[in-house]
């Protein structure tokens, strides 16, 4: 029997890094499960929610401008800076970033990630946190207004009544465990994302920032060494 190793994959949807660490690990990933060592060890991934921008109001405001300051202090410069590397990052991950729209409130995308993550399992989150990601950074869409997070779910395969009655008519579902899930990151020391934790057999491993493939692949391959 192949040992079995979670992933433990803390993310905002509003950040930048944990999209491209997550489109890196997904590479990762996919190399280490065409190798002969996939026999030797199953990989799954598990997310969790952390707010970078908790005071963020669910109307939001201009994304430009609250990167520009809140990152950059206000100086247009440092912001320019800052878009030319991560275009640079984003092609050689297949990303295409995209810096307006409007940033807002987190908390209703981790909520319906999680309760579909525990009734629909690791890869229908997966498959929501690839939408998410894609509509806030590529396609300068809000992070969690209904429409973002309904189209998050069909892209997921979830039937639109089953996601229509958990994101529209059932707003509190869930909502108390990921606020719990929330403070659990922050007494677990984790204090900014992505923070990727590869549980192993003698001791798990721990990145923190968007780490290179091969990084992450050199993570997985000791997983597996120390399994045998």
């Amino acid at each position: 029997m192949p040992y079995e190793s979670q992933i433990s994959f803390t993310l905002d949807t509003i950040c930048p890094w944990t999209y491209l660490a997550k489109k890196r690990l997904d590479e990762a990933l996919r190399r280490f499960r065409e190798s002969d060592q996939a026999k030797d060890v199953t990989f799954t991934v598990k997310y969790f929610p952390y707010q970078l921008y908790p005071g963020a109001t669910k109307e939001g405001e201009d994304k430009y401008e609250w990167y520009k300051k809140s990152r950059y202090g206000n100086s247009e410069d440092k912001m320019k800076m800052y878009m030319a590397l991560m275009t640079a990052y984003g092609k050689t991950a297949g990303i295409s970033f995209k810096f307006h729209g409007t940033v807002g409130n987190t908390l209703d995308a981790h909520r319906v990630i999680q309760h579909f993550q525990e009734t629909r399992g690791p890869e229908t989150a997966d498959k929501m946190i690839s939408s998410l990601y894609s509509q806030f950074f590529e396609n300068e869409q809000h992070p969690s207004t209904d429409e973002t997070l309904l189209k998050a779910a069909a892209d997921a395969g979830i039937p639109e009544n089953e996601a229509r009655y958990i994101i529209v008519e059932q707003r509190d579902e869930g909502m108390s465990t990921v606020r719990d899930l929330i403070r659990e990151q922050n007494m677990n020391a984790v204090d900014s994302v992505p923070t990727v934790i590869f549980e192993g057999k003698r001791r798990d491993i721990t990145l923190v920032g968007a780490k290179e493939v091969e990084e992450y692949e050199k993570a997985l391959m000791s997983i597996v060494k120390e399994s045998k």
